[in-house]
């Protein structure tokens, strides 16, 4: 019998892409279920009633909360295919610490970009650049972050790509200006299904983020 595989999500969330792409990767079927988050439903709080967000990962009924715990759990469960972290303990190691730097630092920057007027504003522009700076040194002149292989820091950041013409319009700026190796992975990333599938047009991510955050 076929494994029950269910993904509480809502479509416009960097963090419930990371999941939509390693399942792809590894070519697992599941059941896709958008959420409301402004009516959560019931499935929701009970899958996640610590944090009460998305996305949440049931695998036969046992719920996974947490992107990158998702991902990594993913990757440990569906071993058969490409694995999404080395297998070298430190290069995991190096792996979840620029999945972690990533999680802390370009939702958390980014927001403040619409978020902040006046000097803050500037000063969160700033901030925010140099953030993708430092992860364009460590891309470097890789094709992946780890290397020649798609795997877990690509997930953890390439959906952030769909938010950059958000970023670049509230903040003034342009990405591909400021970290033009980071554009170019990310349109190399784009070449992939996996992430082809769950991207989506930029413009409509500004549109409903504009909504949802009521900025101008």
């Amino acid at each position: 019998m076929a494994e029950a595989v269910v993904l509480l999500d809502l479509w416009v969330s960097p963090f419930g892409q990371r999941c939509r792409i390693a399942l792809a990767e590894k070519g697992v079927a599941y059941e896709y279920k958008e959420q409301d988050l402004d009516n959560k439903s019931p499935l929701l709080l009970q899958a996640n009633p610590v944090h009460k967000k998305i996305p949440v990962l049931i695998h036969d009924g046992k719920p996974v909360c947490e992107s990158l715990i998702i991902v990594q759990y993913i990757d440990e469960v569906w071993s058969d295919g490409a694995p999404l972290l080395p297998a070298d303990p430190y290069a995991r190691a190096q792996a979840r610490f620029w999945g972690d730097f990533i999680d802390k630092k370009i939702y958390e920057y980014g927001t403040r970009l619409w978020k902040l007027k006046g000097e803050a504003h500037q000063e969160a522009k700033k901030e925010f650049i140099e953030i993708l700076k430092v992860l364009e040194a460590e891309l470097g002149d890789k094709k992946y972050f780890g290397g020649d292989a798609f795997g877990y820091v690509d997930i953890a950041l390439v959906p952030f790509c769909a938010w950059f013409y958000t970023f670049e319009t509230c903040g003034g700026f342009s990405v591909e200006a400021e970290a033009p190796k980071l554009v170019a992975w990310g349109k190399r990333c784009l070449e992939r299904e996996s992430v082809s599938k769950a991207f989506y047009d930029p413009v409509k991510v500004y549109e409903t983020l504009k909504q949802a955050y009521g900025f101008e």
